[in-house]
């Protein structure tokens, strides 16, 4: 199909929206089937009953922030103490998704979609966050591609490789990924303001979808949601009540929805059992998400140089603040009756060293081997290809779907704040700094054209990697901490990371070609990331920090204002 030239005119067709909703992303005909009237009438009632809500909620976060800059640590809320301490439990898990014990997880995009859909796991997680980069065309096309998926009449034509591609009878069940409460949607102006993100995705998903998953996916609930990048309970509080008015518009029963939250935020693992208690109608439980919990950490001390990481890679499972959160999420979520999910595995196949690639996938069966002794009940796999070994590590539950009643995980009521916030132990090096910059750059370089989940060292890397690597580098940075790992005492500085760049710029230059360095977006990729790294305040986030360099703005029809 012909799509529209980037140049409205007064005859060129423009989406009906409501009022007060102005729609600044390129027409196409196909997008106009998801923005049509009615859905974009339901985003806008959403961003109009809780703005205020997550404006609020906002502000909460940057005065919590103000507080830990100035030295203070999160910790179990005092005033929520009887939610800790209660008998409560959340509903009851929905059957349609009580075994989950391997997801699959990927971007909105059309063949991902068939094959996480087709691949063998109990879950597919289409994600709109950390492993897409939200231009109009990507957030767009997930919609439409996820509603062929609902349908059932989803195929993908891979010309270069002469196949076509569709769904198996047996399908894994669809959970999808809004955005995090921080993102705006520039491209749906809501009375004149970018509308929230993650109520974009939500509400367009919600409208066109609920019925009909609902008959072939979740026996009677659903939709099936992943939330991320919570800090507090009065943001579940809020997504619980978007559930509930959008239960109520479509006329399904209170409980229908259920989501699973992303811990992996610090001060997020004080609240599980707040989150739990405020979606306690809406849950199917947590999930580790370790790579931004890392992240997290190290954003959460930006201003605490007594609390630096070491290199990235030695920040694993082992650490005793990285286990301590790990199992208290389990005995949190089986106390209350719902999944305890693991983390993700990012490994893909080498397919031209096979040792590297045995000794990469052994890496793979030991974490998830220690995952359902320690008693999650599903755990995560980037690409097909770990599937297999996934499903062998959690046939250790035997014929049970899941662990939430056997696994109770009494002996984590020991845990404390200070098993939570332990310094890792490690050195740091050179060749840290290196590979932060390294990933940081190239992840960059790929967002910016449009890929928001990137094959790097055989591993898929998503945004969580890219701020890891962007916020160590600027805490090194700002300390001059020793790399001490090294044994040669150096410091690290400006000047030292300059070079760094510098050299890490000739080096993926190397690795990726002339030719393809020349056409991305490397150059400018290096100049934010640097940027991002050497600022004197660091950044909330490296993809709200960039947005605006995807933002593809279209004039209005003149005929309509």
């Amino acid at each position: 199909m012909e799509l529209e030239t980037s140049v409205y005119r007064p005859n060129v067709a423009v989406y009906d929206s409501p009022d007060g909703v102005e729609i600044r992303g390129r027409y196409d005909q196909v997008f106009a089937k998801i923005l049509t009237r009615d859905a974009l009438g339901f985003v806008a009632e959403l961003q109009r009953e809780f703005r205020g809500h997550v404006r609020y909620a906002m502000e909460c976060r940057r005065e919590a922030k103000r507080r830990y800059n100035s030295g203070a640590v999160p910790g179990f809320d005092p005033s929520t103490k009887f939610i800790r301490d209660g008998e409560w439990v959340c509903a009851s898990v929905p059957p349609a998704v009580a075994d989950r014990r391997v997801e699959i997880t990927g971007p909105v995009e059309r063949k991902m979609i068939i094959n996480a859909l087709n691949s063998g796991a109990k879950v597919f997680m289409a994600d709109f966050e950390d492993a897409l980069s939200p231009s109009w065309e990507n957030l767009m096309r997930g919609q439409v591609n996820l509603k062929d998926a609902v349908d059932g009449t989803i195929t993908f034509n891979d010309k270069a490789r002469n196949k076509v591609y569709k769904l198996n009878d047996l399908v894994a069940k669809l959970f999808v990924r809004p955005r995090g409460w921080h993102l705006p949607e520039a491209h749906i102006l809501i009375d004149g303001e970018p509308a929230t993100g993650c109520l974009v995705d939500f509400g367009l998903y919600f409208f066109h979808n609920y019925a009909k998953f609902r008959q072939t996916q979740g026996s009677g609930f659903g939709p099936f949601f992943y939330l991320p990048k919570m800090e507090h309970s009065r943001e579940a509080k809020i997504w619980n009540s978007v559930f509930e008015r959008a239960e109520k518009m479509a006329g399904i029963e209170r409980g229908s929805i259920r989501a699973t939250v992303l811990i992996e935020t610090l001060p997020a693992v004080f609240q599980m059992n707040e989150i739990l208690y405020e979606l306690r109608d809406h849950s199917v439980g947590l999930n580790c998400g370790r790579w931004d919990y890392i992240f997290s950490y190290v954003k959460t001390f930006q201003a605490h140089p007594d609390r630096l990481l070491p290199d990235r890679v030695l920040v694993g499972m082992g650490q005793h603040f990285m286990r301590s959160y790990s199992d208290l999420l389990i005995r949190t979520c089986h106390k209350r009756g719902v999944h305890a999910m693991g983390g993700m595995a990012a490994q893909i196949p080498i397919r031209d060293d096979p040792k590297a690639n045995e000794m990469a996938l052994d890496l793979v069966k030991k974490d998830k081997l220690r995952e359902v002794r320690a008693g999650h009940d599903g755990t995560w796999a980037a690409h097909p290809g770990l599937i297999p070994i996934c499903m062998d590590a959690f046939s250790h539950m035997g014929n049970n779907p899941n662990q939430i009643k056997s696994m109770k995980r009494d002996d984590a009521s020991a845990i404390t704040e200070e098993d939570l916030l332990q310094i890792p132990r490690g050195v740091r090096t050179l060749e840290g700094l290196r590979l932060n910059t390294r990933v940081g750059i190239q992840y960059l370089a790929a967002w910016l054209t449009g890929s928001g989940s990137v094959p790097l060292y055989n591993l898929m890397e998503d945004a969580a990697t890219a701020e890891i690597s962007r916020v160590q580098n600027w805490q090194w940075i700002r300390y001059g901490v020793e790399l001490d790992g090294d044994g040669l005492g150096v410091r690290v500085s400006k000047e030292l990371f300059g070079r760094v760049v510098e050299e890490e710029m000739e080096r993926i230059e190397k690795e990726v070609g002339k030719d393809k360095f020349k056409k991305g977006m490397y150059k400018e990729a290096c100049k934010m990331f640097t940027k991002q790294c050497t600022a004197a305040e660091l950044d909330d986030f490296l993809t709200l920090a960039v947005y605006d360099h995807i933002v593809a703005h279209y004039p209005i029809n003149a005929s309509r204002l």
